[in-house]
């Protein structure tokens, strides 16, 4: 059990969207210090929120963040990209981007921070995934997502034994600006923050927040064709 109040928190991406939420959230529960990170640290507008620049590709802004944040017992891995580039047409370099931001990027964030967690008796780790992490219909981007829920599970055993619990969080439509363009339901960002920290204090594997993403993931063991009604066609 990880409890948020009197927690030292990083979160990646915490200027906007799911970031700022959880931002919000974590000292609505008593979070002690949380620091929020983005690419240009004066995006950060919580009053109370520790502002620290951070490019989560960059090896040596990863590096330099972790020097400021040593007393860090929680780490929320969100920042991500969402390019969502073709196999068969884009560039591929825009798929190593998209891939760079949302696997290497959490991937070397969490290098940096699991030595400082463990010195400070342990914790606990969030991964911000997607549903599109389990049915491919946004090209690399749902490839990155999946390759990071794979990560997620990795890490959960090699952390065990380090005392860091790790939650993996999914989630469908949010309603923020990576959004925007989409007609239809979507779910709050003080939503997804409350049930993501609900289940980093339960010590939840993993956190559906939406109805989507609970169906999909229902729907893992049927047949691809069930999945992807368009192959029917």
């Amino acid at each position: 059990m990880t409890a948020i109040a009197g927690s030292t928190v990083l979160v990646t991406g915490g200027s906007r969207g799911i970031g700022k939420a959880l931002v919000e959230a974590l000292y609505a529960r008593g979070a002690k210090k949380v620091y929020a990170t983005a690419r240009d640290p004066r995006s950060v507008t919580h009053p109370d929120a520790v502002a620290l620049a951070l490019e989560v590709t960059d090896p040596a802004s990863v590096a330099a963040a972790a020097e400021q944040a040593p007393d860090v017992t929680i780490l929320i891995n969100n920042a991500g990209a969402a390019v969502g580039a073709s196999f068969l047409t884009s560039p591929v370099e825009e798929v190593r981007r998209e891939f760079e931001t949302n696997f290497y990027g959490p991937l070397q964030t969490t290098r940096a921070f699991v030595p400082i967690i463990e010195a400070n008796g342990g914790g606990h780790l969030l991964n911000v995934h997607s549903v599109l992490s389990w049915i491919a219909l946004a090209g690399s981007y749902s490839a990155s997502k999946a390759a990071f829920w794979s990560q997620t599970n990795s890490l959960r055993l090699d952390l065990q034994p380090r005392c860091i619990g790790v939650t993996g969080l999914h989630v469908g439509y949010v309603d923020t600006d990576m959004a925007a363009h989409v007609d239809g339901p979507k779910t709050s960002p003080h939503s997804v923050a409350e049930q993501a920290l609900a289940g980093i204090e339960a010590n939840a594997y993993e956190v559906l927040a939406d109805d989507l993403s609970r169906q999909v993931k229902a729907g893992l063991s049927a047949d691809p064709g069930a999945l992807y009604p368009q192959l029917a066609h």
